[in-house]
Protein backbone atom coordinates (compact mmCIF):
# COMPACT_ATOMS: atom_id res chain seq x y z
CA UNK A 1 0.00 0.00 0.00
CA UNK A 2 2.84 2.42 0.80
CA UNK A 3 4.33 1.90 -2.66
CA UNK A 4 0.94 2.72 -4.23
CA UNK A 5 0.72 5.90 -2.16
CA UNK A 6 4.23 6.96 -3.22
CA UNK A 7 3.35 6.38 -6.88
CA UNK A 8 0.12 8.38 -6.59
CA UNK A 9 1.86 11.19 -4.70
CA UNK A 10 4.41 11.50 -7.49
CA UNK A 11 1.67 11.46 -10.14
CA UNK A 12 -0.26 14.18 -8.29
CA UNK A 13 2.82 16.35 -7.96
CA UNK A 14 3.74 15.92 -11.61
CA UNK A 15 0.28 16.56 -13.05
CA UNK A 16 -1.58 18.98 -10.77
CA UNK A 17 -0.35 22.16 -12.42
CA UNK A 18 0.27 20.89 -15.92
CA UNK A 19 -2.74 21.13 -18.28
CA UNK A 20 -3.15 17.34 -18.41
CA UNK A 21 -5.47 16.63 -15.43
CA UNK A 22 -4.13 15.30 -12.16
CA UNK A 23 -7.49 13.80 -11.17
CA UNK A 24 -7.74 12.05 -14.50
CA UNK A 25 -4.27 10.58 -14.11
CA UNK A 26 -5.02 9.43 -10.57
CA UNK A 27 -8.27 7.74 -11.65
CA UNK A 28 -6.43 5.92 -14.44
CA UNK A 29 -3.54 4.99 -12.11
CA UNK A 30 -5.96 3.78 -9.43
CA UNK A 31 -7.48 1.41 -11.97
CA UNK A 32 -4.09 -0.04 -12.91
CA UNK A 33 -2.74 -0.45 -9.37
CA UNK A 34 -6.13 -1.55 -7.98
CA UNK A 35 -6.46 1.30 -5.50
CA UNK A 36 -10.21 1.98 -5.47
CA UNK A 37 -13.09 2.66 -3.10
CA UNK A 38 -14.21 5.49 -0.83
CA UNK A 39 -10.79 6.04 0.77
CA UNK A 40 -9.08 6.06 -2.63
CA UNK A 41 -11.47 8.75 -3.91
CA UNK A 42 -10.82 10.85 -0.81
CA UNK A 43 -7.07 10.26 -1.05
CA UNK A 44 -6.98 11.57 -4.63
CA UNK A 45 -8.58 14.84 -3.55
CA UNK A 46 -6.87 15.41 -0.21
CA UNK A 47 -3.26 14.94 -1.37
CA UNK A 48 -3.78 17.89 -3.70
CA UNK A 49 -3.23 20.03 -0.61
CA UNK A 50 0.46 19.17 -0.87
CA UNK A 51 0.55 20.69 -4.34
CA UNK A 52 -1.16 23.82 -2.99
CA UNK A 53 1.55 24.31 -0.37
CA UNK A 54 4.05 24.19 -3.23
CA UNK A 55 2.19 27.04 -4.98
CA UNK A 56 1.98 29.08 -1.78
CA UNK A 57 5.73 28.83 -1.26
CA UNK A 58 6.63 29.47 -4.91
CA UNK A 59 4.35 32.52 -5.22
CA UNK A 60 4.80 33.75 -1.64
CA UNK A 61 5.89 37.22 -2.78
CA UNK A 62 2.66 37.64 -4.74
CA UNK A 63 0.44 36.09 -2.09
CA UNK A 64 1.64 37.71 1.13
CA UNK A 65 1.67 41.52 1.25
CA UNK A 66 4.04 43.80 3.08
CA UNK A 67 1.66 45.31 5.62
CA UNK A 68 3.88 48.36 5.96
CA UNK A 69 3.25 49.35 2.34
CA UNK A 70 -0.36 50.49 1.89
CA UNK A 71 -0.24 50.47 -1.91
CA UNK A 72 1.03 46.89 -2.03
CA UNK A 73 -1.56 45.86 0.54
CA UNK A 74 -4.28 47.35 -1.67
CA UNK A 75 -2.94 45.51 -4.74
CA UNK A 76 -2.84 42.18 -2.91
CA UNK A 77 -6.36 42.68 -1.57
CA UNK A 78 -7.67 43.39 -5.07
CA UNK A 79 -5.82 40.36 -6.47
CA UNK A 80 -7.40 38.08 -3.85
CA UNK A 81 -10.79 39.60 -4.50
CA UNK A 82 -10.46 38.60 -8.14
CA UNK A 83 -9.28 35.11 -7.17
CA UNK A 84 -12.26 34.62 -4.84
CA UNK A 85 -14.69 35.86 -7.50
CA UNK A 86 -13.22 33.33 -9.95
CA UNK A 87 -13.50 30.61 -7.30
CA UNK A 88 -17.27 30.98 -6.78
CA UNK A 89 -18.78 29.31 -9.91
CA UNK A 90 -16.94 25.99 -9.61
CA UNK A 91 -17.42 25.97 -5.83
CA UNK A 92 -21.19 26.21 -6.19
CA UNK A 93 -21.42 23.57 -8.93
CA UNK A 94 -18.98 21.30 -7.10
CA UNK A 95 -21.08 21.29 -3.94
CA UNK A 96 -24.35 20.79 -5.85
CA UNK A 97 -23.19 17.99 -8.13
CA UNK A 98 -20.26 16.36 -6.31
CA UNK A 99 -21.96 13.01 -5.74
CA UNK A 100 -23.23 12.71 -9.32
CA UNK A 101 -19.80 13.69 -10.68
CA UNK A 102 -18.09 11.00 -8.63
CA UNK A 103 -20.69 8.38 -9.57
CA UNK A 104 -20.79 8.99 -13.32
CA UNK A 105 -17.44 10.54 -14.24
CA UNK A 106 -14.77 9.06 -11.93
CA UNK A 107 -14.09 6.29 -14.44
CA UNK A 108 -11.39 5.80 -17.11
CA UNK A 109 -13.66 6.18 -20.16
CA UNK A 110 -15.18 9.57 -19.21
CA UNK A 111 -11.67 10.70 -18.25
CA UNK A 112 -10.31 9.68 -21.66
CA UNK A 113 -13.07 11.59 -23.46
CA UNK A 114 -12.34 14.67 -21.34
CA UNK A 115 -8.63 14.40 -22.11
CA UNK A 116 -9.41 14.51 -25.84
CA UNK A 117 -11.86 17.43 -25.51
CA UNK A 118 -9.40 19.41 -23.41
CA UNK A 119 -6.57 18.68 -25.83
CA UNK A 120 -8.62 20.00 -28.73
CA UNK A 121 -9.44 23.19 -26.84
CA UNK A 122 -5.76 23.71 -26.01
CA UNK A 123 -4.97 23.61 -29.73
CA UNK A 124 -7.85 25.99 -30.53
CA UNK A 125 -6.72 28.42 -27.83
CA UNK A 126 -3.19 28.49 -29.22
CA UNK A 127 -4.44 29.02 -32.78
CA UNK A 128 -6.97 31.75 -31.92
CA UNK A 129 -5.43 33.65 -29.00
CA UNK A 130 -2.33 35.21 -30.53
CA UNK A 131 -2.52 38.82 -29.29
CA UNK A 132 -2.61 38.92 -25.49
CA UNK A 133 -3.79 42.18 -23.94
CA UNK A 134 -3.18 41.34 -20.28
CA UNK A 135 0.50 40.99 -19.37
CA UNK A 136 0.19 41.59 -15.61
CA UNK A 137 -2.16 40.42 -12.86
CA UNK A 138 -2.81 44.12 -12.16
CA UNK A 139 -4.65 44.34 -15.50
CA UNK A 140 -6.99 41.46 -14.69
CA UNK A 141 -10.49 42.80 -14.06
CA UNK A 142 -13.27 41.33 -11.94
CA UNK A 143 -15.11 40.47 -15.16
CA UNK A 144 -12.20 38.62 -16.79
CA UNK A 145 -11.52 36.81 -13.51
CA UNK A 146 -15.15 35.69 -13.42
CA UNK A 147 -14.92 34.37 -16.99
CA UNK A 148 -11.88 32.31 -15.97
CA UNK A 149 -13.93 31.12 -13.00
CA UNK A 150 -16.69 29.88 -15.30
CA UNK A 151 -14.05 28.17 -17.43
CA UNK A 152 -12.84 26.38 -14.30
CA UNK A 153 -16.27 24.71 -14.04
CA UNK A 154 -15.26 22.45 -16.93
CA UNK A 155 -12.60 20.95 -14.66
CA UNK A 156 -15.35 19.33 -12.58
CA UNK A 157 -15.31 16.75 -15.39
CA UNK A 158 -12.28 14.59 -14.43
CA UNK A 159 -9.81 14.62 -17.27
CA UNK A 160 -10.54 18.17 -18.42
CA UNK A 161 -7.93 19.51 -15.97
CA UNK A 162 -8.40 22.49 -13.70
CA UNK A 163 -5.13 23.95 -14.95
CA UNK A 164 -6.06 23.48 -18.62
CA UNK A 165 -9.57 24.87 -18.16
CA UNK A 166 -8.40 28.03 -16.42
CA UNK A 167 -5.42 28.62 -18.72
CA UNK A 168 -7.66 28.21 -21.77
CA UNK A 169 -10.21 30.56 -20.22
CA UNK A 170 -7.45 33.07 -19.50
CA UNK A 171 -6.11 32.91 -23.05
CA UNK A 172 -9.57 33.51 -24.51
CA UNK A 173 -10.07 36.69 -22.44
CA UNK A 174 -6.67 38.06 -23.44
CA UNK A 175 -4.20 36.82 -20.82
CA UNK A 176 -0.64 36.11 -21.88
CA UNK A 177 0.39 32.48 -21.34
CA UNK A 178 2.47 33.27 -18.27
CA UNK A 179 -0.29 35.37 -16.65
CA UNK A 180 -2.89 32.73 -17.51
CA UNK A 181 -0.73 30.08 -15.82
CA UNK A 182 0.04 32.31 -12.84
CA UNK A 183 -3.61 33.20 -12.24
CA UNK A 184 -4.52 29.53 -12.67
CA UNK A 185 -2.03 28.55 -9.98
CA UNK A 186 -3.25 31.23 -7.58
CA UNK A 187 -6.88 30.25 -8.22
CA UNK A 188 -5.97 26.68 -7.34
CA UNK A 189 -5.36 27.69 -3.72
CA UNK A 190 -8.98 28.31 -2.64
CA UNK A 191 -10.33 25.80 -5.17
CA UNK A 192 -8.30 22.80 -4.08
CA UNK A 193 -8.30 23.73 -0.40
CA UNK A 194 -12.09 24.02 -0.57
CA UNK A 195 -12.46 20.68 -2.38
CA UNK A 196 -10.15 18.92 0.07
CA UNK A 197 -11.89 20.35 3.14
CA UNK A 198 -15.30 19.47 1.70
CA UNK A 199 -14.14 15.89 1.06
CA UNK A 200 -12.73 15.56 4.58
CA UNK A 201 -15.94 16.90 6.11
CA UNK A 202 -17.96 14.40 4.09
CA UNK A 203 -15.76 11.60 5.41
CA UNK A 204 -16.48 12.86 8.96
CA UNK A 205 -12.76 12.35 9.58
CA UNK A 206 -13.44 8.69 10.17
CA UNK A 207 -10.30 6.83 9.16
CA UNK A 208 -7.65 4.81 10.91
CA UNK A 209 -4.23 6.04 12.03
CA UNK A 210 -2.72 4.04 9.14
CA UNK A 211 -4.99 5.77 6.64
CA UNK A 212 -4.00 9.12 8.16
CA UNK A 213 -0.34 8.18 7.69
CA UNK A 214 -1.02 7.33 4.04
CA UNK A 215 -2.75 10.69 3.50
CA UNK A 216 0.16 12.58 5.05
CA UNK A 217 2.74 10.60 3.08
CA UNK A 218 0.95 11.18 -0.22
CA UNK A 219 0.53 14.88 0.58
CA UNK A 220 4.23 15.30 1.41
CA UNK A 221 5.37 13.61 -1.79
CA UNK A 222 2.92 15.66 -3.86
CA UNK A 223 4.29 18.85 -2.27
CA UNK A 224 7.93 18.09 -3.06
CA UNK A 225 7.30 17.05 -6.66
CA UNK A 226 4.80 19.84 -7.37
CA UNK A 227 7.19 22.59 -6.27
CA UNK A 228 9.73 21.66 -8.93
CA UNK A 229 7.03 21.18 -11.56
CA UNK A 230 5.61 24.68 -10.91
CA UNK A 231 9.05 26.25 -11.21
CA UNK A 232 9.82 24.43 -14.46
CA UNK A 233 6.40 25.03 -15.99
CA UNK A 234 6.52 28.78 -15.33
CA UNK A 235 9.83 28.94 -17.20
CA UNK A 236 8.53 26.73 -20.01
CA UNK A 237 5.28 28.58 -20.68
CA UNK A 238 6.94 31.98 -21.12
CA UNK A 239 8.53 30.92 -24.39
CA UNK A 240 6.71 27.76 -25.48
CA UNK A 241 3.25 26.85 -26.74
CA UNK A 242 0.88 24.30 -25.25
CA UNK A 243 0.77 21.92 -28.23
CA UNK A 244 2.91 19.21 -26.55
CA UNK A 245 0.40 18.93 -23.71
CA UNK A 246 -2.49 18.70 -26.18
CA UNK A 247 -0.74 15.90 -28.05
CA UNK A 248 0.07 14.05 -24.83
CA UNK A 249 -3.55 14.27 -23.66
CA UNK A 250 -4.92 12.83 -26.88
CA UNK A 251 -2.36 10.03 -27.08
CA UNK A 252 -2.97 9.06 -23.44
CA UNK A 253 -6.74 9.09 -24.00
CA UNK A 254 -6.46 6.78 -26.99
CA UNK A 255 -4.27 4.39 -25.00
CA UNK A 256 -6.79 4.36 -22.14
CA UNK A 257 -9.72 3.73 -24.51
CA UNK A 258 -7.87 0.81 -26.10
CA UNK A 259 -6.48 -0.76 -22.92
CA UNK A 260 -9.39 -0.15 -20.56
Amino acid sequence: MILKVIILGIIEGLTEFLPISSTGHLIIANKFIEFTGEFANMFDIVIQVGAIFAVVIYFRDKIFPNFKEKEQLKEKFYLWLKILVAFIPAAILGVLFNDKIEYYLFKPTPVAIALIVGGIFLVIAELVCKSPKIESEKNITIFTALIVGFAQCFSLWPGMSRSASTIIGGLFVGFSRSIAAEFSFLLSIPTIMGASCYRLIKSKLVFSSYELFLLLLGTLIAFIVAYFVVALFMKFIKTNKLYPFAAYRIILALVVLVVL
